[in-house]
């Protein structure tokens, strides 16, 4: 064990922070030491050396032509130099987040070997490959090959791909998508003699890993679920809009898809595109009125324009994670148009070749072979869109469908009408001046990117825009009417799909009564919930959707040979409605069910159970309890059993008062979830006791929860607990005491004082993990506000037996969603007032 001692007091932090740093580098030691040695080269070296001819980078750099001329140091030295401060961030940072865990699982020996390997193989086989497509007269790979590569991201994501063979089937997909999709987009969209060697390096990692940890996965591992699916079949859809932006961000790509960029991320012509076009300044030719409009449009708002295809690309990928028909719909749409646009750009771009010039021969080859995949690609997509279509069966509201349409047809028409109207107002402000026919008949062309307007053989404009005036309605209609659409069919996405109960109230009711579940049980029964029932009728799961998280109340309930199944088959469920499943307040049993389908836990409650069958208040530890039932009777205060639905007016009344007396004390919202309020009194089934005096003034009350067994209680749970200000001291004990007395007179078999959130008994507070321990300081934190521990030290008063209550969730990437919806479910109703008082409570 560590003898370094964190620094206390104000400067805690800052004192602590070299300590941090040095358990973070002794337990990645190689991540550490790669990144140090990038830092420092390039803080020592600068930029990149050049050669004795002013190349840059070929001293230190490896490439095809480099290595040919017997600088085989270049395929070790390339790894320590980055191409500059952005390159330099990047890798650091892929560093830490795949270096660093591989050191964790494989080793650090391990880990440096297949660094080394992945690093060096990558150069070798990456140059190889390069002069191999030279040597056969490619253009693409004949650009890369006097291109000195540097950087240590070769050998890092070659390590990753290799580490996703030790990585469970969840993780192991997400990290090869990831990682892999990352590569292919690089080297297809930028291409330069780095990503091809990134490429070779990422090949040569999951080979590797294959061939040391492959091994035939179980069944249920190889099984892809409906999120995984639909993230993959998303990814691939907007890598059509994703590969583009990389060679827009790039400025100056190699790779041969950037041919095509333009189709999805515009760039506008350039100066030399201008002179070309245009004799003079005064010059009002078609196709100089289309290049200058252009030029126009990409330096104005209306640049969003040359964006406009990748944004809907990105919209509809969202759409197809989400699972979304309406974006199935849409994604064949535009795949289709993709391959027919890409199609014809690739005809005009052979059409515009020169037969005479020398170059000829090897752009038309260039052209032609690296236009047929890029026409393939859409209908590949086409055809994985068609065999996937069953995982996106999620319809959205009609009612929201309807909103979009009109929302988009009164954008057409009223920002149409505007340009022709307006714009025939201020017609000396174009040129030439237009009519009001030429002005419709503009107002469509503003609408589409420029590019596809060349596809159509259409010209870009009839006219341009001269005064302020003109500008406006010329730059501003198109983004206006495409921020109306495209943000109409983000909502139409984002909002939660059209869904059926698949299970009625009455049928888990009946399983409920019928069949013991757990102290939280009937808690299910409260408003808020839906029900899915098993397929044989056997078990049902209560839940609520908050967000994509399908949040339960407690575990399963039905016949308990048919739970343990019941966690999988409601997980599917939820995984074909696009939700991620957390199973809240679960014991220890369902947990081990959970674990053996790869689901994590964490320990989020505390429950109290009591059992009655050998209960007496006698010994010194229950001095409390008959110190509480003495004070009552000295008092004149007495206990009595109350439905609150059947109550007199008079007490209900007194009970409202008292709950708001109690809320209002705190000042901070009311939870709610698995602590019921008032509306959750108003129950037959509910027993209320209550304790008042003889003049009939409402000291205490308590309700009591069944849980059933063939359709007899055959325990209670405690849940609504309040007292008055003015109450005697230990009114809460003094009811509780009687509730138990009464409960074991009826035969019953256990009282649970219920589970108390964000608390955990000294015997439960076994080694915890980083969850664990943020939970932990959650409950510290809200402590002052809410005391769930202290009513865990109130509840030991009654000598329970403690039961830890879980979550359970299958994907970990969830829990900020499974948090969120959590804290939403406490907090249904909280006011901004209420949050900024609790703010202030907390910082206080």
């Amino acid at each position: 064990m560590s003898t370094e001692t964190v620094p206390a007091g104000r400067l805690g932090l800052f004192g602590a922070m070299p300590v941090r740093v040095r358990r973070a580098a002794g337990r990645a030691p190689l991540t550490a030491t790669l990144v140090t040695l990038l830092v420092l080269v390039t803080a020592v070296g600068g930029s990149v050396p050049a050669d004795a001819d002013g190349s840059p980078g070929r001293v230190v750099g490896t490439g095809a032509s480099i290595l040919a001329e017997g600088k085989w140091w270049t395929v070790l030295s390339y790894g320590l130099w980055s191409a500059g401060p952005t390159a330099l961030i990047a890798t650091g940072l892929l560093a830490f987040a795949v270096l660093a865990p591989a050191e964790r699982r494989l080793g650090t020996r391990t880990t440096l070997g297949l660094f080394v390997l992945c690093q060096a193989g990558g150069a070798l086989l990456g140059a190889g490959i390069i002069g191999l497509g030279s040597d056969t007269g490619d253009v693409w790979l004949s650009s890369d090959l006097t291109d000195a590569a540097t950087g240590a991201s070769v050998g890092i994501v070659g390590v990753g791909l290799a580490l996703s063979a030790r990585l469970p089937s969840l993780w192991r997909r997400r990290l090869r998508l990831v990682l892999g999709f990352g590569v292919l987009l690089f080297t297809l969209y930028d291409g330069t003699a780095q990503d091809i060697l990134r490429f070779c390096g990422a090949g040569i990692g999951l080979v590797s890993g294959a061939l040391l940890w492959g091994r035939r996965r179980p069944r249920h591992e190889r099984v892809v679920s409906y999120a995984e699916s639909r993230v993959l079949v998303a990814i691939t859809v907007g890598a059509s809009a994703l590969g583009p932006l990389i060679a827009f961000l790039t400025r100056a790509p190699y790779g041969p898809f950037s041919l095509y960029s333009d189709l999805f991320v515009g760039t506008g012509p350039g100066a030399d595109d201008l002179r070309s076009s245009c004799a003079s300044a005064a010059d009002m030719s078609e196709g100089c009125l289309q290049m200058r409009s252009e030029s126009l449009l990409a330096s104005s708002p209306s640049v969003l324009m040359l964006f406009v295809p990748a944004i809907l690309l990105l919209i509809v990928a969202e759409g197809l994670r989400r699972g979304r028909r309406l974006a199935l719909l849409a994604a064949l749409l535009i795949e289709t148009g993709a391959a027919l646009a890409t199609w014809r750009y690739a005809a005009q771009g052979l059409s515009l070749l020169d037969p005479s010039d020398p170059g000829y021969g090897d752009a038309h080859r260039f052209v032609v072979l690296y236009s047929i995949p890029l026409v393939a690609m859409p209908l590949l997509v086409i055809g994985l869109l068609l065999v996937k279509r069953r995982h996106f069966e999620l319809r959205v509201p009609r009612r929201t469908i309807l909103r979009v349409s009109v929302a988009v047809t009164a954008a057409f028409v009223v920002i149409g009408a505007a340009y022709v109207q307006f714009g025939y107002a201020v017609r000396g402000d174009f040129a030439p001046v237009p009519g009001h026919g030429n002005l419709a008949a503009d107002f469509i062309k503003r609408l589409i990117p420029p590019v596809y307007l060349g596809i159509l053989d259409a010209p870009c404009a009839h006219f341009l825009p001269q005064g302020g005036a003109a500008r406006t309605l010329y730059f501003w209609v198109g983004p206006a009417f495409w921020a109306v659409t495209l943000g109409g069919l983000l909502l139409a996405f984002w909002r939660p799909p059209l869904r059926h109960r698949a299970g009625s109230e009455s049928e888990a009711r009946a399983l409920l009564t019928t069949y013991r579940g757990s102290t939280l049980s009937y808690m299910t029964t409260w408003p808020g919930h839906e029900y899915w029932i098993a397929d044989d009728a056997r078990a049902a799961v209560a839940y609520r959707v908050i967000g994509k998280v399908a949040l339960t109340t407690g575990g399963p309930y039905g016949d308990p040979e048919a739970r343990d199944a019941v966690l999988a088959e409601f997980a599917k469920y939820c995984d074909q409605q696009g939700w991620s499943p957390c199973f809240y307040g679960v014991t220890a049993e369902t947990l081990g069910v959970a674990n053996r389908l790869g689901w994590r836990g964490v320990q989020v409650a505390e429950d109290t159970l009591l059992p009655l069958a050998d209960l007496a208040f006698t010994g010194k530890k229950w001095q409390d309890v008959r110190t509480a039932l003495n004070k009552a009777g000295k008092v004149g205060v007495a206990a009595s059993w109350v439905s609150f639905p059947t109550a007199a007016p008079l007490l209900r009344e007194q009970v409202r008062d008292l709950s708001r007396e109690w809320v209002a004390a705190k000042g901070l919202p009311e939870m709610g979830f698995t602590l019921g309020g008032l509306d959750e009194l108003n129950d037959p089934h509910v027993r209320c006791l209550v304790a008042a005096d003889d003049q009939g003034r409402l000291h205490g009350i308590t309700s009591w929860l069944p849980c059933y067994r063939d359709g007899e209680p055959v325990g209670w749970t405690l849940d609504f607990m309040r007292r008055g200000t003015d109450s005697f001291h230990g009114v809460m004990e003094f009811l509780i005491a009687t509730a138990a007395l009464r409960f074991k007179e009826e035969g019953a078999e256990f009282m649970s004082l219920s589970g108390a959130p964000l608390a955990r008994a000294a015997d439960n507070r076994r080694a915890a993990d980083g969850l664990q321990r943020m939970l932990d300081t959650v409950g510290r934190v809200l402590e002052p506000v809410y005391g769930f521990r202290s009513l865990l030290a109130f509840k030991a008063k009654f000598q329970p037996q403690y039961q830890p209550l879980y979550i359970a969730y299958p994907d970990p990437v969830a829990l900020p969603a499974i948090t969120n919806a959590i804290g939403r479910a406490y907090l249904p109703r909280t006011t901004i007032a209420q949050m900024l008082r609790l703010s202030r409570r907390l910082m206080g």
